[in-house]
């Protein structure tokens, strides 16, 4: 399962992408206010520090405003990424967008048929929000596994793209369910690292240690 950092924390980023921890970046409008930036500049600095697609929204919410900011981001690097919200008008915009070449992710999905016409659309990644779903007591990965099932059926080669993730446990899921993807914030993806017991059993060897005396340096 590959990694996006859902943030646009140049750092956190930086610090994810030396471990080999990102494999692409997302951002959305809320993430780019939260970082005080200009959209344009933030977004050219993470795209020329990861390799992999940095996805940037649109803002726009009729189909031709959204297809002439979508070119204009894309301008901003090859990596770019055109993320579009799943309503009709944007899967218009996907649709011309994609057929001109340009990777296109579908945001706010909430629904397996949502999902699908995604797909039919030419969408490069779908993104459905598991946390959102969990907070209305529906269960997200249920939807993930629903697209899984549906994608697999017809070999679609959209990517499913798990989003609005908020705890390790998601991400393990996720991955168990098949996701393509998942894109989390940098504190869920350092939390996969930690363990009680990894903690106890490292402590205890330290002390062990300090008994022998000895030194490696």
């Amino acid at each position: 399962m590959k990694f996006f950092v859902d943030t646009a924390d140049v750092a956190a980023i930086a610090e994810l992408n030396d471990l080999g921890m990102v494999d692409g970046v997302t951002t959305n409008p809320s993430i780019i206010l939260k970082s005080g930036r200009d959209i344009l500049e933030v977004t050219r600095e993470i795209c020329d520090l990861v390799e992999g697609p940095v996805s940037a929204e649109v803002v726009a919410t009729d189909a031709d405003d959204m297809i002439a900011e979508g070119r204009k981001l894309a301008q901003i690097a090859e990596n770019i990424c055109i993320k579009v919200p799943l309503t009709w008008d944007g899967l218009k915009a996907c649709k011309v967008l994609s057929d001109e070449g340009n990777k296109l992710n579908v945001t706010l999905c909430f629904s397996a048929n949502q999902a699908l016409l995604a797909a039919k659309a030419g969408a490069t990644f779908i993104s459905p929000f598991i946390g959102r779903l969990d907070d209305i007591n529906l269960d997200g990965m249920d939807l993930i596994a629903d697209i899984r099932t549906i994608y697999d059926n017809y070999n679609f080669g959209t990517e499913i793209l798990a989003a609005s993730i908020r705890s390790v446990n998601h991400m393990k899921d996720a991955a168990l369910i098949g996701a393509d993807v998942a894109t989390a914030p940098p504190a869920v993806i350092k939390a996969m690292a930690n363990h009680v017991l990894t903690d106890k059993g490292l402590d205890a060897f330290l002390k062990d240690w300090a008994k022998t005396g000895q030194k490696i340096l």
